[in-house]
């Protein structure tokens, strides 16, 4: 079967690819942005890639057209794929019916911390033999690529609640049909879809109304939103995970990288590994769970965390010069900034970190977190916040509770220049943005090379 994909390039559109192209399909695709990683993970699996969105792309007809949710009408390609009746889908309609239709799935849904969970929980079954297959948001260390065949029964999919397509406003989610699902916390989010997170709370309890009766839902102890969905009609057993819940983890180090699991008060194991923040402990504790409603066991589960090397841009370090670390961290949301930059404090102590700021998911970019940027930033030291002339709103007025620690850039040559000229060696340079910031984390550990030594 011949599919073009409108929108290849995208994470997922690029995971759905690569799952089409290792079940023997042939595959080509479209995309406004063909440029590497993805575009050189694409064509060595042999997936023909083109510019822009081009009736002609269409041409010979594929069998089926493959609709990513940022296709919108108007566009050459999606008028054309209507007029002359090709059959069409959305990717996450076209990934139930062909690939998790006979898969045991395990999902992970959530604002913050999905990629990492799904990684992480991807890992545990390999590690104990399972050899899954997944479909997640970014690229787990462990294995290389953001998507995978797999050749056992189990499906592990990063279930976000974006929209379907131009045509299904429903959330991705709801297409998977969990057996397992992890549901790691709510909160207002996606303001270019959602008007307030009660309408994301009705799609969660969509999430919830697919997972069968045997199935296993796990849930924060204390999320008030999650608690919220829970109580619109749960008919699945549950297992919750943080403080006052089954599953809990006791720090033995104030940075979360050594504790103690238990479950229902029971000591089980302690978790040593390269991960930081109370956050990813409550990430390892629903990875547990899951794990465990899969066949692993608890034991074999902390095992397998303690040899997890974690997902790409996700606190990743990117480089160290002269003393200066480099981290890469995709930050989309203030919680998420809060606790990355929590747990990298409680790991270097009173060194300093450096946080360099891009506000550019499309939420940020509304202007909805703007009461909450500032406070989040709270932890770190110096605070370069990229604002550019299209960012819509006065970044000077709502970074200026930080005072003199924050400073606001309309050209990046500028924010580097100032970072680089603050820094010094035993620093933490931490970038913070979910797009690729004009390269930057390699533009400031050159620059620091070629910089006189920090002192």
């Amino acid at each position: 079967m011949h599919l073009h994909i409108l929108g290849i390039c995208g994470t997922f559109m690029g995971g759905v690819a690569l799952l089409a192209r290792a079940l023997g399909h042939r595959v080509t695709g479209s995309d406004a942005h063909v440029y590497p990683p993805m575009s050189t993970q694409l064509e060595s699996a042999g997936i023909d890639l083109m510019e822009g969105y081009e009736p002609g792309h269409l041409e010979p007809a594929p069998d089926i057209v493959v609709v990513g949710n940022a296709m919108k009408r108007g566009i050459p390609a999606v008028e054309a794929m209507l007029d002359r009746g090709l059959r069409y889908c959305s990717g996450p309609e076209w990934l139930k019916d062909n690939l998790l239709v006979d898969r045991r799935v395990l999902a992970v849904a959530g604002t913050h911390g999905k990629t990492t969970t799904s990684g992480m929980l991807t890992w545990v079954l390999e590690d104990a033999g399972l050899a899954p297959g997944f479909l997640i948001g970014g690229v787990p260390l462990d294995f290389g690529v953001s998507a995978r065949l797999g050749s056992g029964p189990y499906f592990v999919v990063e279930a976000d609640e974006y929209d379907t397509a131009f045509f299904d406003k429903r959330s991705k989610f709801v297409h998977y049909r969990p057996r397992t699902l992890i549901l790691n916390n709510l909160e207002f989010d996606h303001a270019d879809i959602f008007d307030d997170l009660a309408q994301i709370q009705r799609q969660f309890h969509h999430l919830v109304r697919t997972v069968p009766g045997r199935g296993l839902i796990i849930h924060p102890g204390a999320d008030p939103a999650i608690d919220e969905v829970l109580a619109m009609g749960c008919w699945t057993p549950r297992e919750s995970f943080g403080a006052d819940a089954r599953w809990t983890g006791e720090l033995l180090a104030p940075d979360g990288s050594r504790f103690l699991v238990r479950l229902d008060g029971t000591p089980l194991g302690e978790v040593v590994w390269g991960q930081t923040g109370l956050h990813n402990v409550h990430n390892a504790l629903a990875v547990l769970a899951a794990a465990r409603h899969a066949g692993v066991s608890v034991a074999n589960g902390i095992a397998a965390l303690g040899r997890f090397k974690g997902v790409r841009r996700r606190m990743e370090l990117r480089g160290e010069v002269a003393g200066v670390r480099v981290y890469d961290d995709f930050a989309h949301h203030p919680t998420a900034i809060a606790t990355t930059l929590q747990g990298l404090r409680r790991q270097i102590g009173d060194r300093r970190i450096l946080a360099v700021l891009e506000p550019r998911s499309n939420t940020m970019r509304l202007g909805v977190h703007n009461r909450e940027l500032a406070r989040s930033l709270g932890d770190a030291d110096r605070i370069f916040v990229f604002a550019p002339a299209d960012l819509g709103w006065d970044a000077a007025g709502v970074f200026a509770p930080l005072g003199e620690r924050a400073s606001v850039h309309n050209a990046l040559e500028t924010l580097v220049d100032d970072v680089v000229a603050e820094s010094r060696a035993g620093d933490q340079v931490l970038v913070m943005s979910n797009g690729g910031f004009g390269g930057i984390h390699q533009t400031l550990l050159d620059r620091l090379q070629r910089a006189p030594s920090p002192v």
